[in-house]
């Protein structure tokens, strides 16, 4: 009996291992997510995935990535280690409010926050995954950031309540960080 329990013990925790594999797919040094192989949900290889997310939040530690703009590098990684195509998902980060001062330059952003932009290599690699990243007008301007200290990998919008409404009449998927 000792020995069966053992085993069953063995295997559940062989299982539970299994199940915290880290991995990158899409997104290499960014947005780590963790396979599930005895999930019973996964997204639908046939669907074409269509997916806006609004990025409005502050980052509290400017030397760290931004938590949000890494989400954004999940959300791909995800739909990519559920099978979905990158020709099948077409991601649209929209960045506003507090979180438009994180989308500068290395120059602008050592001047505000004394260390080089933590967030610009993950702007290249979802620039190269085909991600759409726009920065709102308005957060610009409010917040006195000028539109040529913008990272080339974020393009300036109207605004963020414009984009955000498009896309979503566009039939995008709507997500909020």
């Amino acid at each position: 009996m000792k020995q069966f329990l053992c085993v069953i013990l063995f295997s559940g925790l062989l299982f539970g291992v299994s199940a915290q594999t880290k991995v990158n797919p899409v997104i290499k040094k960014f947005g780590t997510v963790t396979e599930v192989p005895f999930s019973v949900e996964n997204p639908d290889p046939k669907l074409n995935y269509k997916v806006v997310v609004e990025v409005s939040s502050d980052n509290p530690k400017p030397e760290n990535v931004h938590e949000f703009f890494e989400k954004v590098g999940a959300v791909v990684n995800l739909h990519a280690l559920g099978g979905i195509s990158p020709k099948n998902l077409h991601v649209v980060m929209v960045i506003h409010g507090p979180a438009a001062q994180y989308v500068v330059n290395n120059e602008e952003y050592q001047k505000k926050f004394h260390t080089d932009n933590p967030n610009i290599p993950l702007f290249k690699e979802l620039e190269a995954a085909g991600v759409k990243i726009f920065v709102c007008g308005q957060s610009l301007n409010k917040r006195q950031v000028s539109p040529a200290s913008v990272t080339p990998e974020v393009k300036p919008a109207l605004s963020a309540i414009t984009t955000l409404t498009t896309y979503q009449l566009k039939g995008y998927a709507f997500l909020k960080y």
